[in-house]
């Protein structure tokens, strides 16, 4: 008597690590790009998504999601900026502004050679 030791039930599916990447792309977008969150969705290591990482595609791929959770919130930003938001207005100017005197840096010249720096009174 020979036992039958293939899979004959046509529901089981095998599934790929490239179905798998996929998955945790969609996870890894729909989380905020939150990498151990992804992770648990889809059931896989931490260890095995930096493996995937190594790979030049799949480290494409997560940076392109980031890059879009970046331009969304540039849009949402942008929004704000529209509707008159004075935070927005001064986080943007902040950010970008800079070249334009919107910096908060302070600088200090030093005209001549000093043997010691006094404190006091600064």
């Amino acid at each position: 008597m020979t036992k039958n030791t293939h899979n004959t039930d046509s529901k089981v599916t095998d599934v790929t690590p490239s179905d798998k990447k996929g998955k945790f792309l969609k996870a890894f977008k729909d989380s905020n790009c939150n990498v151990a969150e992804s992770c648990r969705r889809i059931k896989i290591s931490r260890q095995t998504f930096y493996r995937w990482k190594k790979e030049d595609s799949f480290a494409q791929a997560c940076e392109d999601v980031e890059e879009g959770l970046i331009d969304n919130a540039e849009s949402k930003l942008q929004e704000l900026i529209n509707s008159k938001n004075p935070i927005a207005i001064l986080f943007y100017l902040k950010t970008k502004g800079k070249s334009r005197g919107y910096d908060e840096t302070h600088k200090i010249q030093i005209d001549k050679p000093f043997d010691r720096i006094e404190l006091e009174g600064i």
